[in-house]
Protein backbone atom coordinates (compact mmCIF):
# COMPACT_ATOMS: atom_id res chain seq x y z
CA UNK A 1 0.00 0.00 0.00
CA UNK A 2 1.46 3.37 -1.04
CA UNK A 3 1.34 6.63 0.91
CA UNK A 4 -1.40 7.89 -1.42
CA UNK A 5 -3.80 5.06 -0.69
CA UNK A 6 -6.49 5.86 1.92
CA UNK A 7 -9.47 8.10 2.47
CA UNK A 8 -9.39 11.75 3.40
CA UNK A 9 -10.85 12.45 6.83
CA UNK A 10 -11.39 15.69 8.68
CA UNK A 11 -10.59 16.34 12.35
CA UNK A 12 -11.50 19.38 14.44
CA UNK A 13 -8.90 21.11 16.57
CA UNK A 14 -10.35 23.53 19.12
CA UNK A 15 -9.03 27.00 19.89
CA UNK A 16 -6.04 27.09 22.27
CA UNK A 17 -5.17 23.51 21.30
CA UNK A 18 -2.70 21.94 18.92
CA UNK A 19 -3.09 18.58 17.21
CA UNK A 20 -0.23 16.11 16.80
CA UNK A 21 -0.33 14.29 13.44
CA UNK A 22 1.42 10.95 12.96
CA UNK A 23 1.94 8.88 9.82
CA UNK A 24 2.48 5.18 10.33
CA UNK A 25 3.03 5.98 14.01
CA UNK A 26 5.71 8.57 13.31
CA UNK A 27 5.36 12.26 14.03
CA UNK A 28 5.00 14.35 10.89
CA UNK A 29 3.50 17.71 11.77
CA UNK A 30 1.44 19.86 14.16
CA UNK A 31 -2.09 20.95 13.36
CA UNK A 32 -3.37 24.40 14.23
CA UNK A 33 -6.93 25.02 15.48
CA UNK A 34 -9.66 24.48 12.90
CA UNK A 35 -10.43 21.73 10.38
CA UNK A 36 -7.53 19.36 9.74
CA UNK A 37 -7.46 16.86 6.88
CA UNK A 38 -5.72 13.53 7.42
CA UNK A 39 -5.39 10.56 5.12
CA UNK A 40 -6.75 7.76 7.22
CA UNK A 41 -5.55 5.13 8.07
CA UNK A 42 -2.13 6.29 6.98
CA UNK A 43 -2.32 9.40 9.12
CA UNK A 44 -4.07 10.08 12.36
CA UNK A 45 -4.35 12.71 15.08
CA UNK A 46 -2.44 10.96 17.82
CA UNK A 47 -3.12 13.57 20.46
CA UNK A 48 -4.32 17.02 21.39
CA UNK A 49 -2.06 19.33 23.37
CA UNK A 50 -3.83 22.10 25.27
CA UNK A 51 -2.19 25.52 25.35
CA UNK A 52 -4.50 26.80 28.07
CA UNK A 53 -3.32 27.73 31.55
CA UNK A 54 -3.62 24.63 33.74
CA UNK A 55 -3.55 24.17 37.49
CA UNK A 56 -2.37 21.24 39.56
CA UNK A 57 -3.51 21.01 43.20
CA UNK A 58 -1.36 18.92 45.52
CA UNK A 59 -1.66 18.02 49.21
CA UNK A 60 1.57 16.84 50.81
CA UNK A 61 1.92 15.53 54.37
CA UNK A 62 5.33 16.07 55.91
CA UNK A 63 7.05 16.64 59.25
CA UNK A 64 8.63 19.82 60.57
CA UNK A 65 11.89 20.19 62.47
CA UNK A 66 10.06 20.10 65.81
CA UNK A 67 8.33 16.78 64.89
CA UNK A 68 4.91 18.19 64.00
CA UNK A 69 3.10 16.59 61.06
CA UNK A 70 1.51 19.13 58.73
CA UNK A 71 -0.43 18.90 55.48
CA UNK A 72 0.73 21.45 52.92
CA UNK A 73 -1.66 22.40 50.13
CA UNK A 74 0.01 23.67 46.95
CA UNK A 75 -1.42 24.98 43.68
CA UNK A 76 0.86 25.02 40.62
CA UNK A 77 -0.17 26.98 37.52
CA UNK A 78 1.60 25.89 34.35
CA UNK A 79 1.32 26.01 30.58
CA UNK A 80 2.73 24.22 27.54
CA UNK A 81 5.46 26.15 25.70
CA UNK A 82 4.34 26.71 22.10
CA UNK A 83 7.78 26.04 20.71
CA UNK A 84 8.08 22.77 22.68
CA UNK A 85 4.79 21.05 21.94
CA UNK A 86 6.67 17.99 20.65
CA UNK A 87 8.47 17.54 24.00
CA UNK A 88 5.26 18.13 25.98
CA UNK A 89 3.48 15.39 24.06
CA UNK A 90 6.19 12.76 23.65
CA UNK A 91 8.74 13.08 26.44
CA UNK A 92 6.49 12.51 29.47
CA UNK A 93 3.83 9.85 29.76
CA UNK A 94 2.07 11.70 32.59
CA UNK A 95 3.34 15.19 33.31
CA UNK A 96 1.11 15.63 36.40
CA UNK A 97 2.64 12.64 38.15
CA UNK A 98 6.10 13.93 37.30
CA UNK A 99 5.37 17.39 38.73
CA UNK A 100 3.77 15.86 41.82
CA UNK A 101 6.94 13.89 42.54
CA UNK A 102 9.09 17.01 42.26
CA UNK A 103 6.68 19.00 44.46
CA UNK A 104 6.82 16.34 47.18
CA UNK A 105 10.61 16.31 47.05
CA UNK A 106 10.96 20.10 47.35
CA UNK A 107 8.35 20.48 50.10
CA UNK A 108 9.74 17.72 52.29
CA UNK A 109 13.33 18.90 51.94
CA UNK A 110 12.37 22.52 52.71
CA UNK A 111 9.96 21.98 55.61
CA UNK A 112 12.02 19.37 57.46
CA UNK A 113 14.53 22.11 58.32
CA UNK A 114 11.89 24.51 59.68
CA UNK A 115 9.87 24.57 62.88
CA UNK A 116 6.09 24.81 62.73
CA UNK A 117 6.12 28.56 63.34
CA UNK A 118 8.97 28.96 60.87
CA UNK A 119 6.98 27.07 58.24
CA UNK A 120 4.09 29.51 58.52
CA UNK A 121 6.48 32.44 58.30
CA UNK A 122 8.36 31.02 55.28
CA UNK A 123 5.38 30.41 52.98
CA UNK A 124 6.64 32.90 50.40
CA UNK A 125 10.17 31.47 50.49
CA UNK A 126 8.84 27.93 50.03
CA UNK A 127 6.69 29.04 47.08
CA UNK A 128 9.65 30.76 45.42
CA UNK A 129 11.93 27.77 45.96
CA UNK A 130 9.29 25.41 44.57
CA UNK A 131 8.67 27.60 41.51
CA UNK A 132 12.36 27.93 40.65
CA UNK A 133 12.97 24.20 40.96
CA UNK A 134 9.94 23.18 38.89
CA UNK A 135 10.69 25.79 36.25
CA UNK A 136 14.21 24.51 35.73
CA UNK A 137 13.11 20.89 35.54
CA UNK A 138 9.87 21.14 33.55
CA UNK A 139 11.27 23.50 30.92
CA UNK A 140 13.09 20.61 29.23
CA UNK A 141 9.77 18.73 29.09
CA UNK A 142 7.98 21.57 27.29
CA UNK A 143 6.19 23.15 30.27
CA UNK A 144 6.64 26.57 31.84
CA UNK A 145 5.71 27.20 35.48
CA UNK A 146 3.82 30.47 35.84
CA UNK A 147 3.08 30.45 39.56
CA UNK A 148 3.25 28.23 42.62
CA UNK A 149 1.13 29.01 45.65
CA UNK A 150 1.29 27.48 49.12
CA UNK A 151 -2.42 27.93 49.79
CA UNK A 152 -2.60 26.34 53.24
CA UNK A 153 -0.51 24.74 55.97
CA UNK A 154 -2.69 22.57 58.18
CA UNK A 155 -1.19 20.91 61.27
CA UNK A 156 -2.97 18.20 63.23
CA UNK A 157 -6.19 19.33 64.94
CA UNK A 158 -4.70 18.74 68.40
CA UNK A 159 -1.71 20.90 67.49
CA UNK A 160 -4.04 23.66 66.23
CA UNK A 161 -6.00 23.54 69.49
CA UNK A 162 -2.76 23.78 71.48
CA UNK A 163 -1.58 26.74 69.37
CA UNK A 164 -4.91 28.50 69.87
CA UNK A 165 -4.65 27.91 73.62
CA UNK A 166 -1.15 29.38 73.65
CA UNK A 167 -2.28 32.44 71.73
CA UNK A 168 -5.27 32.87 74.05
CA UNK A 169 -3.00 32.70 77.10
CA UNK A 170 -0.71 35.32 75.57
CA UNK A 171 -3.67 37.59 74.86
CA UNK A 172 -4.99 37.17 78.43
CA UNK A 173 -1.54 37.93 79.80
CA UNK A 174 -1.21 41.03 77.64
CA UNK A 175 -4.70 42.18 78.65
CA UNK A 176 -3.90 41.70 82.34
CA UNK A 177 -0.64 43.61 81.91
CA UNK A 178 -2.37 46.50 80.16
CA UNK A 179 -5.11 46.56 82.81
CA UNK A 180 -2.49 46.65 85.58
CA UNK A 181 -0.64 49.43 83.79
CA UNK A 182 -3.87 51.40 83.59
CA UNK A 183 -4.56 50.93 87.29
CA UNK A 184 -0.97 51.94 88.04
CA UNK A 185 -1.36 55.15 86.08
CA UNK A 186 -4.62 55.93 87.89
CA UNK A 187 -3.05 55.35 91.31
CA UNK A 188 0.04 57.38 90.46
CA UNK A 189 -2.07 60.26 89.21
CA UNK A 190 -4.31 60.04 92.27
CA UNK A 191 -1.25 60.07 94.58
CA UNK A 192 0.20 63.02 92.68
CA UNK A 193 -3.11 64.85 92.98
CA UNK A 194 -3.28 64.12 96.72
CA UNK A 195 0.33 65.28 97.20
CA UNK A 196 -0.40 68.46 95.27
CA UNK A 197 -3.58 68.98 97.30
CA UNK A 198 -1.73 68.50 100.61
CA UNK A 199 1.01 70.84 99.46
CA UNK A 200 -1.47 73.53 98.54
CA UNK A 201 -3.34 72.93 101.79
CA UNK A 202 -0.10 73.32 103.74
CA UNK A 203 0.67 76.50 101.86
CA UNK A 204 -2.78 77.77 102.72
CA UNK A 205 -2.43 76.90 106.43
CA UNK A 206 1.01 78.54 106.56
CA UNK A 207 -0.34 81.68 104.96
CA UNK A 208 -3.32 81.68 107.32
CA UNK A 209 -1.09 81.34 110.36
CA UNK A 210 1.23 84.02 109.07
CA UNK A 211 -1.75 86.31 108.61
CA UNK A 212 -2.91 85.56 112.18
CA UNK A 213 0.56 86.24 113.55
CA UNK A 214 0.81 89.47 111.55
CA UNK A 215 -2.62 90.52 112.79
CA UNK A 216 -1.73 89.80 116.41
CA UNK A 217 1.52 91.70 116.10
CA UNK A 218 -0.22 94.70 114.59
CA UNK A 219 -2.92 94.57 117.28
CA UNK A 220 -0.34 94.42 120.08
CA UNK A 221 1.67 97.28 118.60
CA UNK A 222 -1.46 99.38 118.10
CA UNK A 223 -2.79 98.62 121.61
CA UNK A 224 0.56 99.46 123.24
CA UNK A 225 0.83 102.72 121.35
CA UNK A 226 -2.75 103.87 122.01
CA UNK A 227 -2.98 102.96 125.72
CA UNK A 228 -0.32 104.58 127.83
CA UNK A 229 1.35 102.64 130.58
CA UNK A 230 0.72 99.20 129.01
CA UNK A 231 3.23 96.68 127.83
CA UNK A 232 3.19 93.95 125.23
CA UNK A 233 2.50 91.37 127.95
CA UNK A 234 -0.64 93.21 128.96
CA UNK A 235 -1.85 93.11 125.37
CA UNK A 236 -1.12 89.36 125.12
CA UNK A 237 -3.02 88.68 128.32
CA UNK A 238 -5.98 90.59 126.97
CA UNK A 239 -5.90 88.57 123.71
CA UNK A 240 -5.69 85.28 125.61
CA UNK A 241 -8.66 86.30 127.74
CA UNK A 242 -10.63 87.24 124.64
CA UNK A 243 -9.89 83.86 123.06
CA UNK A 244 -10.92 82.17 126.29
CA UNK A 245 -14.34 83.78 126.19
CA UNK A 246 -14.67 82.99 122.48
CA UNK A 247 -13.97 79.33 123.26
CA UNK A 248 -16.65 79.29 125.98
CA UNK A 249 -19.07 80.83 123.53
CA UNK A 250 -18.36 78.19 120.87
CA UNK A 251 -18.74 75.36 123.39
CA UNK A 252 -22.09 76.70 124.47
CA UNK A 253 -23.36 76.85 120.89
CA UNK A 254 -23.14 73.05 120.42
CA UNK A 255 -26.15 71.12 121.87
CA UNK A 256 -25.29 68.36 124.34
CA UNK A 257 -21.72 69.49 124.83
CA UNK A 258 -20.22 68.65 128.20
CA UNK A 259 -17.19 70.54 129.48
CA UNK A 260 -15.15 70.07 132.66
CA UNK A 261 -13.39 73.16 134.00
CA UNK A 262 -10.36 72.51 136.18
CA UNK A 263 -8.51 74.88 138.44
CA UNK A 264 -4.95 76.08 137.98
CA UNK A 265 -1.81 74.00 138.32
CA UNK A 266 -1.93 74.14 142.14
CA UNK A 267 -5.02 71.91 142.22
CA UNK A 268 -3.86 68.31 143.02
CA UNK A 269 -6.89 66.80 141.24
CA UNK A 270 -5.98 68.48 137.97
CA UNK A 271 -2.32 67.56 138.38
CA UNK A 272 -3.26 63.90 138.91
CA UNK A 273 -5.33 63.82 135.71
CA UNK A 274 -2.54 65.42 133.70
CA UNK A 275 0.02 62.95 135.11
CA UNK A 276 -2.28 60.01 134.32
CA UNK A 277 -2.68 61.17 130.73
CA UNK A 278 1.07 61.53 130.39
CA UNK A 279 1.77 57.92 131.45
Amino acid sequence: MSDNEGCCCCAMINTAETGVIERYGKFVRLADPGCVCVCWPIEEVSGIVSLRLQQLNISCETKTKDNVFVTVHVSVQYQVIKTKIYEAHYVLTNHKNQMTAYIYDVLRSAICGLTLDGTFEAKEEISTQLKDHLKNVMDSYGYTILQTLVTDIAPDSRVRDAMNEINSSKRYKEAAYQRAEGEKVVKVKRAEAEAESMYLSGVGVARSRKAIVDGLRDSIVEFSSNVSGTTAKDAMDLLVLTQYFDTLHDIGQVPGTKAVFLANNDNPFRSGIMEANGV
